[in-house]
């Protein structure tokens, strides 16, 4: 078996080619001459007939850290990380949105049947 292989398959252990061109600003020259290199592993990948490259999360950003620093690295994984936490308070204020509107038709539909008088349910109809 592969050394690294259950690196693979672990959650957020690796990314395509393109998330690593946009969190990480690399170009795809750049990915393919640290592959040439032998500074990135890769493994071919498709999606409904389409081809990418999975690489390893961790050689992406050495490769980062040393082509840009660390600063630049913290950067770009702070500015990747405040992205998703506004969309996902996005998505959170639309469903708060739908939950209200859903709560107040509910209530509204317990007032409207609290003013009614009650039938019982012997009396015909």
């Amino acid at each position: 078996m592969e050394v690294g292989a259950e690196e693979w398959g672990r959650k957020d252990a690796t990314l395509s080619d393109k998330t690593a061109r946009s969190e990480y600003g690399l170009t795809q020259e750049e990915i393919y001459a640290a592959i040439d290199a032998g500074k990135l592993q890769y493994r071919p990948a498709a999606m409904h007939g389409n081809p990418w490259l999975r690489l390893l999360r961790r050689e992406v950003e050495a490769l980062v850290a040393a082509r840009s620093g660390d600063r630049y690295l913290r950067e770009r994984k702070a500015r990747t990380e405040l992205a998703q936490i506004n969309r996902e308070l996005k998505q959170l204020r639309v469903q708060l949105a739908a939950l209200e509107e859903r709560r107040a038709a509910l209530l509204a539909e317990l007032a409207e049947q609290a003013d009614r008088p009650a039938r019982r349910a012997d009396a015909p109809a």
